[in-house]
């Protein structure tokens, strides 16, 4: 059961690790960049305090050694009271991935991380339907049981996107079909909002509405555009050992006031 929002925890500053996920990817706003759930995260916790901080470190294509080595320390240092850390899934989506050194780096960030802060929130991310989310599933059960047992060891919150049937919709993820829409980061930032304690503002987990069946041709001819558009520039990248996240500095890489006119 939701706490009632009255006895929900204040928090006065807030920073976020990870990836393409948390940094916002595909919820772009009218200027190319991205929001994203922890951005909306952040807002609606600004509402609530005068001078509230919020840094965003998370990085596009950031694999879980590198959020260890990059983000963890410098969060570690910023004394916030939330920090949301989402990591390992750009390895486990790899063809050959450590499922063991990544476990290792999560179990050292997070006991890095655990005494800086009032909460620490991990997620089991969510997954796309189909055939990719098969394929590794074994990976992403591995990675996120084990999440399980270090929010236990630690006092830290999970977030389980993973189990939610609506957030696997295809119609809630780009055409990358690796990032969420605005609406699938809306759900997820509702999510969060609601584990921290917080009144529901919404049922962010109920399924979207049936729509008619795709055709054939449609179904199709949007595969083409995927292998052209995205599928074949990140085999190109892999190749080369190229990230989408090279040379790309986090958004908000320090802890400081979120401007009220930033708020979303």
């Amino acid at each position: 059961m939701v706490a009632a929002m009255h006895d929900a925890p204040h928090f006065r500053s807030y920073v976020a690790l990870g990836d393409s996920f948390t940094e916002g990817m595909s919820d772009a706003l009218p200027d190319g960049t991205y929001r994203g759930w922890a951005d909306l995260l952040a807002a609606r916790l600004a509402a609530r305090h005068d001078g509230f901080a919020y840094a965003n470190l998370a990085v596009r294509g950031k694999l879980m050694r590198q959020i260890a080595a990059e983000q963890v320390p410098a969060a570690a240092a910023m004394d916030a009271d939330l920090i949301t850390l989402v990591g390992g899934l750009n390895d486990v989506l790899r063809p050959r991935c450590d499922m063991d050194e990544v476990c290792g780096l999560l179990a050292d960030s997070v006991a890095r991380l655990a005494p800086t802060c009032r909460q620490l929130v991990l997620m089991r991310s969510p997954g796309r339907n189909g055939p990719v989310l098969e394929r590794y599933r074994p990976r992403m059960d591995r990675l996120f049981a084990f999440i399980d047992e270090l929010a236990e060891r630690h006092g830290a919150l999970v977030v389980d996107l993973y189990a939610a049937p609506a957030l696997g919709d295809p119609r809630l993820w780009a055409d990358d079909r690796l990032h969420l829409t605005a609406e699938g980061h809306r759900r997820v930032g509702e999510a969060v909002w609601q584990r921290l304690g917080h009144e529901p503002d919404f049922a962010w987990d109920v399924p979207l509405p049936v729509s008619a069946p795709v055709s054939w041709a449609v179904r199709r001819a949007k595969d083409v555009r995927f292998a052209r558009e995205h599928l074949l520039p990140w085999i190109a990248r892999r190749l080369t050992g190229r990230s989408s996240g090279d040379g790309r500095l986090p958004k908000r890489p320090e802890l400081t006031p979120l401007l009220r006119e930033k708020r979303l």
